[in-house]
């Protein structure tokens, strides 16, 4: 079944593919039984519904979770369950791409004000003046 991000970004089915892999996490002698940790495969670069903007922020949040193909690979083990774990790797993809949705604010760069200058001196001088005073008294 499709995952819908926001209003504009719905992704296909063909776009994840999930494997289910053994867990290091708890269960007991039921983790090497089982496999309940879930490896879910995103394929970003090749996907139509992402913006080349988005991509690009995405590729950035994901850091080392992003593949030479680009693909975002997500590794979920936290419970025993496969279903849970399932769900917690789908609401973290969807939150890693609302998150390179958001369009960082530009910087508008500024400057320190001569006066505020002239205070630092002026109290960096006083500082200078007190640590003189310090040391030995001579006659």
């Amino acid at each position: 079944m499709p995952l819908t991000v926001n209003d504009h970004i719905t992704l296909a089915d063909w776009e994840l593919t999930e494997q289910f892999i053994r867990s290091s996490g708890p269960g007991g002698q039921n983790v090497n039984k089982v496999s309940t940790a879930v490896e879910m495969r995103f394929e970003a670069e090749r996907s139509p519904n992402l913006p080349d903007a988005v991509k690009h922020r995405l590729r950035r949040i994901a850091g080392r979770k992003w593949t030479k193909e680009g693909a975002l690979i997500l590794q979920v083990d936290e419970t025993r369950s496969q279903a849970r774990n399932r769900e917690i790797a789908r609401e973290r993809l969807v939150e890693m791409i609302r998150k390179a949705c958001e369009k960082p604010k530009r910087r508008i760069p500024t400057r320190v004000s001569a006066n505020q200058k002239r205070k630092r001196v002026d109290a960096k001088k006083k500082r200078g003046e007190v640590k003189a005073l310090r040391g030995k008294v001579e006659d």
